[in-house]
């Protein structure tokens, strides 16, 4: 990898442990191994630049991490538990102190920040609707709405799960939303 890769590995790694207030210009620095003068060659509008550009990368991945889970299973039920499984997999992965990027960084913002709040918005649609295509509740809005509610217990575990330092609340979330699922009324 190069300088910039580097760069934006190291953002990604500090903001899902820290949020944005953890992804300093030095911290970056000293976590890629890349030379200071390289952050403003290849990121001339400095932190929140960089921070954008990582939070693209990292969504795109979370996309494919999602699809991934979803993918492999056919019933709503075990594609929910399918997914919380994944996530619960990944935050014991990083010993509980990584969470998700998007939602460590929402949690950092100021009024300043509004094109990274953006960012950040449009991150969680994309995933929300990457979601929604895989459920059918008989209803457009109604699946949205789902899906939103799916995300948005996957951020809060998050939470939990660092917290408390147990997967857990992935467990726990993934087997309500499943059976909330299973028993749904299509009219």
């Amino acid at each position: 990898m190069g300088s910039r890769e580097r760069m934006i590995e190291a953002t990604i790694a500090l903001m899902r442990g820290s949020g944005l207030s953890g992804a300093g210009i030095n911290d970056i620095v000293r976590e890629s191994g890349a030379p200071k003068g390289s952050v403003y060659h290849y990121f001339p509008e400095g932190k929140v630049q960089i921070a954008t550009e990582a939070l693209a990368v990292y969504s795109e991945r979370v996309m494919v991490f999602i699809e991934q889970a979803l993918g492999r299973k056919r019933l709503p039920a075990t594609k929910v538990r399918a997914l919380f499984d994944a996530f619960a997999r990944r935050v014991e992965e990083g010993n509980y102190r990584k969470s998700c990027a998007v939602g460590t960084v929402s949690l950092d913002l100021d009024a300043d920040l509004e094109n990274l709040r953006v960012a950040l918005a449009a991150a969680f649609a994309d995933w929300a609707a990457l979601i929604a295509r895989h459920f059918d509740l008989g209803d457009v809005q109604r699946t949205k709405s789902f899906a939103g509610l799916v995300l948005t217990a996957i951020e809060g575990a998050y939470v939990r799960c660092r917290a408390e330092r147990s997967s857990r609340p992935f467990k726990e979330a993934g087997a309500w939303l499943a059976e909330l699922v299973a028993r749904r009324d299509p009219d």
